[in-house]
């Protein structure tokens, strides 16, 4: 299964799902999340979001893409970094691996993702690629079905993040 990392605005990503780095109230934000909102349709995400409630920490709910190419928002509600004393690392984990049980329960063969709680949560960079592309800890983008064709994840602002010869382990 390959896995790209892109310099992409996420919004624009031709993929059966995008992933929202979401509050848990999940609220419209700033950053990807507000770009998600203003995208896809304020109004109609919105209401879908507000029929679902909340989205405990860690975990993932799922509304249409509305007006975006993707048919599919996954929100995810990643770890606040605390300074990795209060399981930010495992709560990271766990956003990407319910993303991609969302994904694969709707027949999603491709996704996109942010580099979640980067932005106004503070998840240093270097540590959130680590997790996103590698799975550690945790068994994220591990044994997934062949017929998944690729997951990108939108580093919008890479910070100097390098990734040579990418090999999942």
């Amino acid at each position: 299964m390959p896995l790209y990392i892109v310099e992409k605005d996420i919004v624009t990503m031709q993929t059966d799902a995008i992933v929202n780095p979401a509050n848990t109230g999940l609220l419209p934000g700033g950053g990807a999340c507000g770009a998600i909102f203003a995208a896809a349709g304020y109004t109609e995400l919105e209401a879908a979001c507000r029929k679902l409630g909340k989205c405990p920490l860690g975990q993932a709910v799922l509304t249409p893409g509305f007006k975006l190419p993707a048919k599919y928002v996954i929100h995810v509600a990643g770890p606040i970094w605390e300074g990795g004393q209060n399981h930010e690392a495992e709560l990271l984990a766990s956003c990407y691996e319910h993303a991609l049980v969302l994904a694969l329960e709707h027949g999603c063969r491709s996704i996109a993702f942010p580099l979640i709680s980067t932005g106004i949560y503070g998840y240093p960079k270097k540590e959130a690629l680590h997790i996103a592309s590698t799975g550690r800890p945790g068994p994220v983008l591990i044994d997934l079905p062949k017929d998944v064709q690729n997951i990108e994840i939108d580093l919008q602002y890479p910070d100097k993040i390098e990734l040579r010869g990418y090999k999942p382990t």
